[in-house]
């Protein structure tokens, strides 16, 4: 043993003996400051240093038991990944610093956990009730307080939420409550806030003069204290107000004082920002070393274990001392070794996730312009067509034309298939709850397959059971879907048979009715060992009828939207003896005044309006078939060939309706729409467009738009919302 290994020894065993003796102490005044460096810190947006601060704290409190001070290194912590735009971290230590003020059972550590859970889940729509069930906590648990602060707070933000969902009844009440708990507290933050959601409650139920009045309260307030994001709020809602109610110069002069004011936001959220960019930065190179050192801290641990092993040893012999320390060393170059491998495999796998989420993101922005450069040429191949096969005469040249008819639908169909799997993969597909009558729906999809199912001479029945409500509330656009994959299938793997729908409701409680759906065929059916694999992805039976050709995008896209639901689908066939899939959803029942009409129906007459249609489109082949269309049922058509040409045409001449193509070169059919509304409200203006509706839809219906017609379109579709804009523009000038 030579002179530098012996002195490594006995430095290990001084520091085993001092480890053991000298423990170091916690006490309340080192937990103290580091809470103080921790908040200090995160206010300062030192975000690095927050979380460093909070982790000590973390550890110190967890020695001690003290679970005052884990709610607020954990609480510290969730609010500094909020910062930092990490939702999920954010989440986990909010609920870790929940479970701690549960255990301390004090109030003002509840309400505080509670609403701040409440604001992480309020932030997204689909969790949106679990943000509220965590605000009526934060409410409940704040009421013991004298605090009128954090007594309101709970109440605003759950208000505040309302508001944003355009909820107003819903909103009003926790307003109130607050507006009677600050009555007598004097803090102009939280009053001018109240002002203007009360502004906001009021332009909403459009109460012009009351909500003027709040919003210039809430002005008022802002300017006086120097409040620059609520004096945005207020004036941003003002302007609107002014605005909506058509005072246009009050508008204007209240969105300069907002554009001055949000100026200063944006500078001071603009520094803010690269403060915050900087700390993710620092932040990332953070964990990378905090996850080293937690190695090196394991490592260290266990060097002090095995130095205690050796203090041992060497009281009964120092040969065996000797041999366990060159052991030791020998352990530590082969743990380096795993170390330094373990570091590239976490950087490869890091790379590798970030090449995978760039791929997943050029892939959405693919299918979303293939969607709109496909659909835009087959808008013209089905418009032609159309029109071909109601206007030929030769019967030879009838069933070349059904034959291309289809092919064009088919590949339509195709199309939506690839997208609606793509959307539900990247979970961009959401329900909407909208009134509809389920008997209308029905009676609209077996009249959609009539002529699908001639092709095999079958028959399609629809059995609804009495006893179903005839207006629901639900997404009747995904159940459409949902019936229209399963009849589809239906019809085509049948020759010579039947296809049934059936629909019965199981039971009808507290406003909620189960409703049983059953689609059944009498066709090939489908063996017992491939009943699971029809419902992956690009999967299909084989077959040598050519007739049976398909994406095999079905039945997964089925599988996918009943989850949705909360629902799942139940197969049962037998070879040779037909198909029965079967499903059950959940239904709002809706109230019984409430006007639900039938899809394709219209009470308005043809005569009773001004068949009169301007039709706005950069597309030659598009105005073409539009136009044809629509003098087909003796409409009056003009062309405009972009923006600035559809504006002066409609402030010289008197129109029915416009039909405006949403995606034009220079003005687009948005900004056309808002200028048209300058100087013309009344006049319906139906959006042609080939991209998925979800995409743009509030964009659309905010320039203005009165409805939207997605390209290539069904022509009786076409027109039942023509003739129901049209009717509703009658309606209004009849009042």
């Amino acid at each position: 043993m030579n002179a530098k290994t012996a002195s490594l020894c006995l430095a290990i065993l001084v520091f085993g003996f001092s480890f053991s003796q000298s423990e170091e102490k916690i006490s309340v005044d080192s937990i103290q400051k580091l809470l103080d460096l921790s908040t200090d810190a995160m206010y300062e947006y030192e975000y690095s240093k927050a979380i460093d601060y909070s982790l000590r704290l973390i550890q110190l409190a967890e020695k001690k038991e003290d679970y005052y001070n884990l709610y607020h290194g954990y609480n510290n912590l969730g609010i500094t990944y909020d910062e930092l735009l990490d939702s999920v971290r954010a989440r986990q230590n909010y609920e870790k610093a929940l479970k701690y003020a549960e255990l301390v059972n004090n109030d003002t550590l509840l309400w505080w956990a509670y609403n701040n859970l409440g604001n992480i889940f309020t932030s997204n729509k689909n969790t949106i009730e679990q943000g509220f069930a965590y605000y009526d906590k934060a409410i409940a648990a704040a009421s013991h307080l004298n605090d009128p602060d954090s007594r309101a707070t709970p109440l605003l933000n759950k208000g505040w939420t309302y508001l944003d969902l355009k909820k107003y009844d819903e909103a009003y009440p926790y307003l109130l409550k607050v507006e009677k708990i600050i009555e007598d507290y004097n803090d102009p933050f939280i009053h001018t806030q109240l002002a203007s959601l009360f502004g906001m409650y009021h332009s909403g139920k459009n109460n012009y003069e009351t909500a003027k009045d709040y919003f210039e309260e809430a002005i008022r307030i802002a300017e006086k204290d120097s409040l620059i994001y609520d004096a945005v709020t207020a004036y941003d809602g003002y302007a609107k107000l002014q605005f909506k109610n058509g005072k246009f110069e009050e508008a204007y002069k209240a969105l300069e004082k907002y554009v001055k004011y949000d100026a200063l936001l944006f500078e001071k959220e603009k520094l803010r920002q690269m403060e915050a960019a900087q700390a993710r930065f620092e932040t990332q190179q953070y964990r990378e070393n905090l996850e080293t050192a937690k190695r090196e801290q394991q490592y260290k641990d266990q060097v002090i274990e095995k130095s205690e092993q050796i203090t041992a040893i060497m009281l009964i012999s120092i040969t065996l001392m000797l041999l366990f320390i060159l052991l030791l060393v020998k352990n530590n170059r082969s743990r380096k070794k795993l170390i330094w491998e373990l570091k590239e495999k976490n950087n490869e796998l890091f790379r590798a996730k970030e090449e995978a989420e760039r791929l997943s993101h050029l892939k959405s922005r693919f299918f979303s312009t293939v969607s709109h450069e496909l659909r835009t040429p087959l808008y013209g191949v089905v418009g032609l067509t159309s029109l071909l096969l109601e206007d030929n005469n030769d019967k030879k040249l009838e069933s070349d034309l059904k034959s291309l008819k289809f092919s064009a639908d088919y590949l339509l169909a195709l199309i939506n298939d690839v997208l609606q799997m793509n959307k539900m993969e990247s979970r961009l597909v959401a329900l909407e709850n909208t009134p509809f009558n389920i008997y209308g729906l029905m009676k609209g999809i077996v009249k959609s397959f009539e002529f699908t199912r001639h092709q095999n001479n079958n028959t399609v029945e629809l059995q609804l059971s009495d006893n179903i409500p005839h207006k629901l509330i639900g997404d009747s656009v995904r159940l459409s879907q949902i019936i229209m994959n399963l009849v589809g299938n239906g019809v085509k793997f049948t020759e010579r048979g039947k296809v049934w729908i059936k629909a019965d409701c199981k039971s009808c409680e507290n406003g909620k009715c189960l409703i049983y759906f059953e689609v059944g065929d009498t066709g090939m059916g489908i063996p017992e060992n491939k009943q699971q694999e029809i419902f992956e992805e690009f999967s299909q039976l084989q077959a040598n009828n050519y007739s049976y050709q398909g994406t095999g995008l079905g039945l997964p896209i089925v599988k996918n939207l009943l989850k949705l639901f909360g629902s799942e689908i139940y197969l049962k066939s037998k070879e040779g003896e037909g198909s029965v899939f079967s499903f059950e959803i959940l239904f709002e029942q809706a109230e019984a005044e409430e006007s639900l009409a039938e899809p394709g129906t219209s009470e308005v007459s043809e005569e009773s309006v001004l068949k009169k249609a301007l039709i706005v489109d950069d597309n030659r082949i598009n105005q073409v078939v539009t136009r044809r269309i629509l003098e087909k049922r003796h409409f009056e058509c003009k062309v405009a060939g972009d923006g600035y040409e559809a504006i002066e045409i409609l402030k010289n001449e008197k129109f029915g309706l416009v039909l405006m193509d949403v995606n034009m070169p220079g003005l687009s059919g948005m900004e056309t729409t808002k200028r048209i509304r300058e100087f013309n409200s009344s006049i319906p203006v139906i959006a042609l467009t080939a991209v998925e509706i979800q995409e743009m839809r509030d964009e659309i219906m905010i320039s203005g738009m009165s409805d939207i017609i997605v390209k290539p379109y069904d022509i009786p579709t076409f027109f039942s919302t023509i003739y129901r804009n049209l009717k509703l523009t009658v309606d209004s000038e009849a009042e």
